[in-house]
């Protein structure tokens, strides 16, 4: 079902389409890809929306900092000093994170306008990023295909196509909070990483990827997340052709769960305790799937480059239950 969320300054509209199945109900934005609600029961079979969104446009157009459901890219997290090597030049980016570029730049892929249309159990939004857009080389042609599947889960397919190389790192930036308001450094995760990227004071990766072992970034076994995150953990499974299990958040209080599945070989785990306006910090979690930050200055890290006649694909799925 789409139907009309709200008009932008410029005269464009905005709309929202709403997937429904297995006791799931997601609402999506054509502005900014945005994942707006996902309402699922908890073990009394009671209904909250778990992820943190605005009633209506303006909310988006007042807040954009926080990326609140959406879809960032060029390129997801940030890139050193806002330029990158490739093949013997160098690319000059828009720093909008003090030196640094953030989640695609200044206007990246949160706060653009997508076509959408109709799949089967579901919608596929798309888009083309022309060349130099926020600085990056070449013509990108670029979908995110939403669905729920038999079980009520979310899974977001993205792909792109480029005519000259560049790079790309996507994600979707949705803040769950699965008891459905409050304070969530209480709810419990799993995650199947044994290293994490240690970052400097503007958190860009420095350095190799770290033992997890004896530290606060050890979720191998489930434990309370409290705050103090802001980093990428490196998943045990690395890159994948189809997506795997990697994450589990648990709300004791409510019993709903959260699983996480992915192609792609790091999460970003940010306890949000820079959240403001309408939101207080720590009321969400992200875990943002996507390749590592600065993977563009790293050669050590998996390559974010694609080329023309090359395909990028990338898959995450988000399932919901309660217990």
């Amino acid at each position: 079902m789409s139907e009309l969320f709200g008009t932008l300054p410029d005269g464009t509209e905005v709309h929202r389409w709403t997937l429904e199945r297995a006791g799931t109900r997601v609402e999506i934005l054509t502005y900014g890809g945005i994942v707006r609600s996902v309402r699922v029961p908890d073990r009394e079979g009671r209904t909250a929306d778990v992820v943190l969104g605005f009633a209506g446009l303006d909310g988006y157009l007042a807040h954009p900092e926080p990326y609140l459901g959406a879809l960032v890219g060029r390129y997801a997290n940030r890139i050193a000093g806002a330029r990158f090597p490739l093949d013997g030049r160098v690319y000059a980016l828009e720093p909008n994170d003090g030196p640094n570029s953030l989640h695609g730049g200044a206007h990246g892929f949160d706060k653009r306008v997508w076509q959408a249309e109709p799949v089967a159990d579901g919608v596929r939004l798309s888009r083309v990023s022309p060349h130099g857009e926020e600085g990056f080389p070449g013509r990108l042609a670029v979908s995110a295909t939403y669905t729920l599947d038999a079980s009520g889960a979310l899974r977001i397919a993205y792909e792109a196509e480029t005519d000259a190389p560049t790079v790309i790192n996507l994600t979707n930036h949705s803040y769950f909070n699965l008891a459905g308001a409050g304070h969530a450094g209480g709810h419990e995760l799993r995650l199947a990483a044994s290293r994490f990227t240690p970052v400097d004071a503007g958190l860009i990766p420095a350095g190799a990827p770290a033992d997890v072992t004896g530290t606060a970034f050890d979720f191998r076994t489930a434990r309370k997340v409290g705050s103090g995150y802001d980093h990428n953990f490196v998943l045990d499974k690395g890159v994948t052709e189809a997506a795997e299990e990697v994450a589990e958040l648990h709300d004791p209080a409510s019993g709903r769960t959260l699983t996480v599945a992915t192609t792609e070989p790091g999460l970003q785990l940010y306890s949000a305790d820079h959240l403001s306006g309408p939101f207080a910090p720590g009321d969400g979690i992200a875990l943002e799937t996507q390749h590592f930050p600065d993977s563009p200055n790293r050669p050590d890290f998996p390559s974010t480059v694609l080329r023309p006649g090359e395909v990028y694909r990338s898959e995450t799925v988000y399932g919901f239950s309660a217990r």
